[in-house]
């Protein structure tokens, strides 16, 4: 895409207008300065921008955030709504296969001193009792018909088995479930594959992190949140694993002939949707709901064994330590939501794909306790520099769909990160940091190290300064598990 079709809308906002493809029936939008515009237009990112404008249905305009980077079908960090009443669509590419991928995290009531002697040990143990890496079998044997609980059920099945807080809950997005899941939606193979991966960590950017409260933006805000300077806290980012996988392979498989069924036209094939109304559209987001609901069910089962490694080491019950769950957020997602469209309510499919959910406060859709503060937006960083906790704000509700950045968002692909980390030994330059890093294999962190990633700061910033989003503290990596 030529530079020229671009235009500078303010400080951090830029639009393709209508019509730079001739199918686009809505602008596209993407937040970044002028710095990290350049970065975006070094991959496609953008023409698959314009490309998602051609969704039928899709209102206003389709999204980016300052985190862009390509992916499938969509770019990663997109942001689309379609009205299902005016034929609007829902397509797997506008999720991802990694169906919420999402991030939570806890709260304890230690400080980064207390870490000094803890963390090595810390570490390995959290290493040992939370199985990570590509293909890694989880600890917990599912039958048939115990596995489709979960996929109706979500991170409430894990706590009516013994796996975390019934206050967890009340913290989760959906509260841990979304209605409407339906296991007879999902294949055999997705099911052989998912039974075996509840509660692991799994691969590539997936992490669980021991981090601390480096900086503090909001002070009453960060208060609401049980949050202090210096006090450690653990993030887990993780999602659905192989099960999400198959079940976005299967549909859209699935869709490729049923766009065509419905005389659905677009420029990318990877774009492959169906009429949200339609059988197969319902299918689909049915059968997402309960992908969903695995990971939420997944992050509550480790958060879980995180506790107990903590117990194990500090030799301090989670109550004492004050490890409660602040928020959970899922960042690959579509749902069901009610926004404003030209003064009328409206309800829409919400496709989020590396966005998180940016809810204003006073939003029913949040915990009581931050009703007055606004919906935590969790944004993970890379394992060497920071991460965030901001809040959702009003006017993310009407320029956004209620949806902010998700992370960094990359630079390098996996394999031009490999090169680039050839001959260093990343998990000694960590150390030298005073991050002290636990991973399956050497190739996970140069896959993974910092330089494959856009600064994360620099993204919050446009963020913030975009007015979607506020920042309440700045959190530093102290330790990483990497699978």
């Amino acid at each position: 895409m030529s530079i020229d079709n671009i235009k500078k809308i303010d400080e951090y906002k830029y639009i393709i207008p209508k019509g730079t493809i001739s199918c686009m029936n809505v602008p596209g939008i993407f937040y970044a300065d002028d710095i990290l515009m350049n970065k975006a237009m070094e991959d496609n990112a953008l023409m698959q921008l314009a490309n998602t404008a051609c969704l039928p249905g899709v209102v206003k305009y389709t999204l980016a955030m300052p985190d862009i980077h390509w992916g499938y079908g969509f770019p990663i960090g997109g942001v689309a709504a379609t009205d299902p009443e005016e034929g609007g669509v829902i397509s797997p590419g506008g999720v991802g296969f990694d169906i919420n991928c999402g991030v939570r995290i806890l709260s304890t009531n230690l400080e980064k001193k207390d870490m000094e002697k803890k963390l090595k040990e810390l570490i390995y143990l959290l290493f040992t009792e939370i199985p990570s890496g590509l293909g890694r079998r989880g600890k917990i044997k599912l039958s048939r018909s115990e596995l489709k609980k979960v996929i109706k059920n979500g991170a409430k099945w894990a706590v009516q088995h013994g796996y975390g807080e019934e206050e967890d809950l009340e913290y989760t997005e959906e509260h841990g479930k979304m209605e409407g899941a339906d296991p007879e939606n999902i294949s055999d193979r997705a099911l052989r594959r998912g039974a075996p991966q509840l509660g692991t960590l799994g691969s590539g950017n997936h992490f669980l992190e021991i981090q601390y409260v480096d900086e503090l933006f909001l002070e009453n805000e960060a208060k609401v949140l049980g949050l202090f300077p210096g006090q450690v806290t653990v993030m887990i980012h993780t999602g659905s694993r192989g099960f999400g996988h198959e079940v976005c392979t299967d549909y859209l498989d699935m869709m490729q002939s049923a766009s065509q069924k419905y005389g659905i036209d677009l420029p990318d094939r990877q774009l492959a949707s169906v009429p949200f109304n339609s059988p197969e559209g319902r299918a689909y987001f049915s059968a997402m709901s309960g992908a969903s609901n695995f990971a939420w069910a997944n992050r509550e089962i480790i958060t879980h064994w995180v506790r107990e490694v903590f117990y194990h080491v500090f030799h301090i019950s989670p109550k004492e330590l004050n490890m409660k769950l602040i928020y959970d957020v899922a960042h690959n997602i579509a749902k069901k939501e009610i926004h404003n469209i030209d003064g009328k309510d409206k309800l829409l499919i919400v496709h989020r794909k590396g966005a998180t959910r940016a809810f204003p406060k006073g939003h029913e859709d949040i915990p009581l306790k931050y009703k007055d503060i606004g919906q935590p937006v969790l944004i993970p960083g890379d394992m060497g520099r920071a991460s965030y906790i901001l809040l959702g704000t009003e006017l993310a509700m009407q320029d956004t769909f209620g949806s902010s950045c998700h992370g960094a968002g990359r630079v390098l692909s996996r394999n031009k990160a490999l090169k680039a980390a050839k001959g260093r030994n990343i998990q000694d330059e960590l150390l030298k940091h005073g991050i002290f890093v636990q991973a399956a294999n050497r190739k996970t962190l140069a896959e993974e190290d910092s330089r494959a990633y856009k600064n994360v700061n620099e993204v919050v910033n446009i963020v913030e300064g975009s007015g979607i989003a506020r920042k309440v503290i700045k959190l530093k990596p102290l330790g990483v598990i990497k699978g």
